[in-house]
């Protein structure tokens, strides 16, 4: 059995969205061994930074939270498209012929697994792509951007798939990942009253 880990690494010069340097995570030490007999840290960061999930409070006012999410839906059989020669966005035509299945978790593999900074072009999964994805009836579909869709003002394809309660991951590392079928785990950690949470996501080779 071979387990790939595809989560981003949590430091203070990781990329985030936008460089947006209120995303930037900050690290501080609570205590240290100048001050006791303990070493502690304190973390703070936004719920949307590196691997995580979006729920539908993010873009619906009264949407569900992500602790509403049954954890099935972050474990299970999952297919990897290698989608690297698109260079905008993902539409239907792109996943017509994917084999894509009922249930099945979609990991959508581009190009944006090459930067190394932030790109204000990278690729997204389009208001078409994100229906067709629907009419499958997936379980949950997941992106190695920091964000599912690229200034789409009325958030059209986070709608199309939280309207569905199917959960986006967002913030994937697929750079040494192929394509095929894997067994997929990344629960959130456990948050009240939250639209997004971070997770720690593997792939497991079958």
């Amino acid at each position: 059995m071979k387990i790939y880990d595809i989560s981003m690494p949590i430091s203070k010069n990781m990329i985030v969205y936008k460089n947006r340097i209120e995303k930037k995570p900050i690290f501080e030490i609570a205590e240290d061994f100048d001050k006791g007999n303990v070493f502690e840290s304190k973390l703070c960061l936004n719920l949307h930074t590196g691997t995580h999930v979006d729920a539908p409070l993010h873009v619906f006012k009264d949407g569900q939270m992500v602790d509403n999410y049954p954890l099935d839906k972050f474990y299970g059989e999952a297919i990897v498209i290698d989608l690297s020669a698109i260079e905008e966005g993902i539409d239907r035509e792109h996943l017509i012929d994917q084999n894509i299945q009922k249930n099945d978790i979609v990991i959508l593999k581009t190009k944006n697994s090459e930067d190394v900074r932030f790109n204000f072009d990278f690729v997204y999964l389009s208001i078409s792509g994100a229906r067709y994805l629907t009419e499958q009836k997936i379980k949950t579909v997941a992106i190695d951007g920091l964000g599912i869709e690229r200034n789409q003002a009325d958030h059209a394809t986070h709608k199309e798939l939280l309207s569905q309660s199917i959960p986006i991951i967002e913030g994937l590392c697929l750079k040494n990942i192929k394509e095929g079928r894997y067994q997929f785990i990344g629960f959130p950690i456990s948050l009240s009253t939250a639209e997004a949470a971070l997770l720690r996501a593997v792939l497991i080779e079958k």
